[in-house]
């Protein structure tokens, strides 16, 4: 066996239980040519970062790879080139994402904030010890599938669900809100469900997403098998608990597969997310079609196969509404770095405006 060789097997024992596979081998193999280290970056904080590579778990800077775009900066789950020795050490690029989850930040510039890369599934943690937001499940999966992950909803905390019935309630309340998604019940505190959840995920990068108090970091140990993130008490008022998790932490399972943890998110703003707002809402996307108008808003138009949906009880109300909301909001934020949907919107926005005067001058008409 040559020297290369060697290194290559080295490089696969270390780095398989991490995801490495034969298509990140053959994208790196030029940064293999210059002697550099293939590593995953499991932890990122404050322009430092920790990759696991064949020689162990080392710490590296990431001043070479800082571009002003926030969407290109390292993010746990990159597969990194490092450079082999040095002090700082330093990551020197970063190998393409095959997916990364994106959401819009809180700041007025509606920036996007990478949160993780390289993700074969996104489970959305929703505990069930509080009243379900199924708004909030909807954007958070609308994200999931923008990002080219397949979405997993896990609810969690079944065991505090008073009965089997109520559990089956609230399990098709979310399998309605979440077409073409697995909706998993977990107890992490029994074991339920984790068999199920953990063969889900084994085949591949998993990333744990939710509010805080949902029960993220229990999960985690749970599938890890190892108190390995701090856990706190939730409210019993509200469901909500501190962040317990304050990076976004890269983990390998024990029975396969790769999970990162994620802090609590208070905000999930959505970030260019038409696609996945459409997979979300696949059902109304999909009536649409048989609008008679092919720009059919489905608010009072004529011939609108939505809005007889609603009206036959096939299609929820809410979910009509919610569909519009994001919809809305998405087309705000793509509408502040695009100046074509900009434009549309103007148009928009002018037209509503105008139909908004028109009616009311009828009014006033009809008072005079």
């Amino acid at each position: 066996m040559t020297s290369s060789s060697s290194t290559s097997s080295a490089v696969f024992s270390a780095l398989a239980p991490y995801g490495w596979d034969d298509a990140w081998a053959d994208e790196f193999a030029p940064y293999d040519a210059e002697g550099l280290l293939a590593g995953r970056v499991v932890r990122v904080d404050r322009g430092q970062c920790d990759v696991v590579t064949a020689d162990g778990m080392l710490r590296a800077d990431t001043a070479f790879v800082t571009p002003h775009d926030p969407l290109r900066v390292v993010c746990t789950g990159d597969w990194v080139a490092v450079e082999p020795g040095g002090t700082p050490r330093y990551v020197r690029t970063y190998l393409p994402r095959r997916t990364a989850f994106v959401r819009s930040t809180s700041s007025k510039r509606s920036e996007g904030q990478i949160l993780a890369a390289n993700v074969d599934h996104a489970i959305v943690a929703v505990s069930l010890a509080v009243e379900l937001d199924l708004g909030r499940i909807e954007r958070f999966l609308a994200l999931a599938w923008e990002s080219g992950a397949q979405p997993v909803v896990v609810l969690t905390k079944a065991d505090l669900v008073p009965d089997a019935v109520t559990l089956a309630h609230l399990v098709q309340d979310v399998e309605t809100t979440a077409p073409g998604v697995p909706v998993l019940t977990v107890s992490a505190v029994d074991g339920d469900g984790l068999d199920v959840l953990t063969a889900v995920i084994s085949g591949g990068t998993s990333v744990l997403l939710g509010q805080s108090g949902a029960g993220k970091s229990t999960l985690a140990n749970a599938l890890i098998g190892s108190d390995v993130m701090e856990v706190q008490a939730a409210r019993d008022v509200d469901g909500k608990g501190r962040h317990t998790t304050t990076t976004r932490n890269l983990l390998a399972l024990p029975g396969g597969g790769v999970l990162i943890d994620t802090p609590g998110l208070r905000g999930v703003g959505l970030f260019d997310a038409e696609s996945g707002v459409g997979q979300v809402f696949a059902e109304i996307e999909e009536l649409a079609g048989d609008c008679r108008f092919h720009d059919c808003a489905h608010e009072s138009e004529p011939g609108c196969a939505v809005l007889a949906a609603i009206d036959s009880g096939e299609l929820p109300e809410r979910r009509l509404e919610s569909y519009r909301k994001l919809i809305r909001e998405n087309q705000r934020i793509v509408a502040k770095t695009d100046a074509r949907v900009r434009a549309e919107l103007r148009r928009e926005w002018k037209k509503r405006g105008a139909e908004g005067k028109a009616a009311m001058e009828v009014k006033r008409g009809r008072w005079a």
